[in-house]
């Protein structure tokens, strides 16, 4: 509060209140016309402004309630002053330059041992169970000799709340010097190599300097220091291609801007060294911690407590010991069958090559047969014989097939090893195929063929007739077959579809139910094994959609 309000006597200040409470009955209409008429002009602008006691300019757009100060507080005139913080409260805070000294005080000179003080090293700022020195054999207290200097009594500082959170406040800006002398010796002796191997370089007339001729270039992207001959790039090298401009096709590989990344090969028809971010991203031990990750969740379902991350020494003995077993119950198993069963002679097999006649080597074809890149592969000959014709035939054995038997193509001969008769075996027709004797139906083609090399075309004809009767009762009894099981099909589809539409009507059910209950409490769905719909689900979907933009959907 200002010191005015304390000296007055309370004769004056209720005498002063007085006085405020009936000035305004003792002003006129006029009086107060004129004031009202004054702070409009010094609103607008056309007078000058108020002045407080300090000289300062009042603001006319002030509300009332904030200019005019209360009766208690004794002013004469217009003021802000008791709007602004009281020098009475005001609380005084330490200053930057303020701050606990360190070390201690060397200005006394101590050489007798002081009541009080550290038995230890004879100091009075603190005592023997903190004292920082080394515990001497015989204390300062005992000997009196080798007194040491007391520290600097540290005084209570007042700190603001910026103060409070200074983080340098207390920094003695002259340790810094160290730093700064510490990282010019480090430069100095960068210079002094580089140096040294640059005039090594200019001794060699083989070896040429690409940078010792950048003196006076200043190019954008380089730090040039003209003394010692070095450029420092911060910027990409504009020869490199960038990955976008390999394939300007839209449908070529996908380049991703956001992660400077394309998936495959731009031109996968050509011999380009870039490969795509793909081949790196599945190379080196990739399929390695796929594998052992895969490891890890199936044997978390079947009880064993193991993560990837959080154990993974623990995770690789356990996927070795895994496989070292698996492959120990894989050959205990072979062995086993093959000692009960045999055939271990089967399993020596020849190489793939001549097996599947399939190799790695890549031969380009053009559309006329011709090789236009790589090697023509050799042809795979087997273990048997080729081109190898017995007895006058100009085919192999197994050529021709007819009736269930094998023969030779030239002649139509059934018999193994024969002679080769030729077109006069084609058209003779001795080597007819004889058919299975099993049956009723191969009897009678027997004994009609006899009948017919015997007796006369009476009973050919008959034989045909019966052929024809029986070819015509097999065609029917086939139709007929295949009309039953292309009902018994329809039945079974029409047993399927029911099954996926009852099926589809509770999944729709059970998703209403799921979805009118709140979220909070709904059930979680991670171990539902997603797969692929059967043709009946998806016309099962169908039809059980509703369509919204049906104008017949409300109606159903």
């Amino acid at each position: 509060m200002a010191s005015s309000t304390q000296s007055l006597p309370v004769s004056q200040i209720l005498k002063s209140k007085s006085q405020i409470e009936d000035e305004p009955k003792k002003k006129s209409r006029e009086d107060w016309r004129k004031a009202k008429e004054l702070e409009e002009a010094r609103k607008a602008g056309t007078a000058p402004a108020a002045v407080d006691e300090e000289g300062k300019d009042i603001n006319p757009h002030i509300p009332q309630y904030i200019s005019s100060a209360p009766w208690y507080y004794g002013t004469s005139g217009p003021t802000l002053k008791h709007q602004r913080p009281q020098e009475d409260k005001q609380k005084d805070y330490s200053r930057l330059d303020e701050w606990y000294k360190r070390g201690v005080d060397t200005s006394k000179l101590v050489t007798k041992y002081r009541k009080g003080a550290c038995e230890n090293c004879g100091a009075v700022t603190h005592k023997r169970k903190d004292c920082m020195e080394r515990p001497r054999k015989v204390g300062a207290k005992f000997s009196g000799a080798n007194i040491a200097a007391d520290e600097f009594v540290q005084k209570k500082l007042s700190l603001d709340y910026d103060g409070k959170r200074d983080r340098w406040s207390g920094y003695d800006p002259s340790e810094h010097k160290s730093v700064i002398e510490e990282f010019q010796k480090v430069e100095e002796a960068k210079r002094q190599l580089k140096a040294d191997k640059l005039n090594a370089n200019e001794d060699s007339d083989d070896e040429k300097d690409e940078d010792k001729y950048v003196d006076e270039v200043d190019m954008p992207g380089t730090k040039v220091d003209s003394k010692q001959r070095i450029t420092v790039r911060n910027l990409r090298i504009r020869e490199d291609t960038a990955k976008y401009l390999r394939n300007l096709d839209p449908n070529s590989a996908y380049y991703d801007p956001k992660t400077r990344s394309m998936r495959e090969n731009p031109n996968p028809n050509k011999d380009d060294q870039y490969s795509g971010e793909n081949f790196v991203r599945f190379t080196g031990d990739t399929t390695k911690h796929a594998s052992a990750q895969l490891f890890a969740w199936e044997a978390y379902e079947r009880g064993v407590d193991v993560h990837l991350l959080a154990e993974p020494t623990k995770l690789e003995l356990l996927q070795k010991e895994y496989e070292k077993k698996k492959e120990q119950f894989k050959s205990k198993v072979q062995g086993s069958i093959l000692e009960k069963y045999g055939g271990e002679e089967h399993l020596e097999a020849p190489p793939k090559s001549l097996l599947l006649a399939q190799t790695e080597d890549y031969v380009e074809y053009s559309r006329s047969g011709k090789v236009i890149k790589g090697q023509e592969k050799e042809v795979i000959r087997s273990k048997y014989e080729e081109d190898v014709y017995i007895n006058n035939h100009t085919s192999v054995w197994g050529s021709y097939w007819k009736g269930g038997r094998w023969g030779y193509k030239c002649c139509y001969s059934f018999v193994k090893n024969s002679y080769c008769l030729g077109e006069a075996g084609k058209s003779s027709g001795v080597n007819v195929p004889l058919p299975d004797v099993s049956t009723s139906e191969s009897n009678n083609q027997i004994d009609d063929k006899q009948k017919s090399s015997e007796s006369s075309s009476e009973c050919s004809s008959d034989g045909e007739t019966r052929d024809k009767t029986e070819k015509n009762k097999k065609k029917k009894n086939k139709k007929k077959k295949q009309k039953e099981k292309r009902k018994q099909k329809k039945n079974e589809e029409k047993d399927k579809l029911k099954e996926a539409l009852k099926a589809e009507e509770e999944h729709q059910n059970k998703a209403d139910r799921l979805l009118s209950i709140d979220e909070r409490k709904r059930p979680y769905n991670s171990m539902f094994e997603v797969k692929k719909p059967t043709e009946e689900e998806i016309e099962a979907y169908y039809l059980k959609r509703r369509r919204e933009e049906d104008p017949m959907n409300q109606f159903i």
